[in-house]
């Protein structure tokens, strides 16, 4: 089954609480530890990441830590997990680095490249102000995607 590492996990998780604390001010990598409880060493390590990808900013000082680059409803999931996981690839067939030799002779290729399309847009939708809303925007917004043309076929 698909399966995010715990990178993308974490570092989803500690953009929401360094969205959360967007009216206090910088979020500590502290604050962010005791909340999700993942070890400091890890999330220094995320965090850089996502500092060098221009997602989050770091404040140094008292009263410093960490603040979002830009508003929640600008940071997309996607944004966030393609920097820690790298694009989505269902398949080594469809990871850019491995490549696949039976393309033009693969029945499944085409299957697993709409499947990580649909994946990618998914996550590039939902953005930190969707989670900071809660599971009932996540929903909504998911009813009102629009469908396939064969699915929508089906429902007549």
């Amino acid at each position: 089954m698909l399966r995010l590492s715990t990178k993308g996990q974490y570092g989803v998780r500690a953009m929401f609480e360094i969205a959360r604390s967007i009216s206090r001010g910088p979020t500590t990598i502290k604050e962010i530890s005791e909340r999700q409880d993942v070890s400091v060493a890890y999330l220094e390590q995320i965090l850089n990441t996502l500092r060098k990808a221009g997602l989050i900013s770091s404040v140094r000082g008292p009263g410093g830590g960490y603040v979002l680059s830009g508003t929640p409803d600008k940071i997309s999931i996607g944004a966030i997990l393609r920097e820690l996981e790298g694009p989505v690839a269902i398949t080594s067939c469809l990871d850019p680095r491995e490549g696949c030799l039976r393309v033009d002779g693969c029945v499944t290729h085409l299957l697993w490249k709409a499947l990580g399309e649909n994946i990618e847009s998914f996550l590039d939708d939902m953005t930190l102000k969707d989670l900071l809303e809660g599971n009932e925007l996540m929903a909504t917004r998911r009813r009102g995607r629009r469908q396939p043309e064969k699915i929508r076929m089906l429902h007549k």
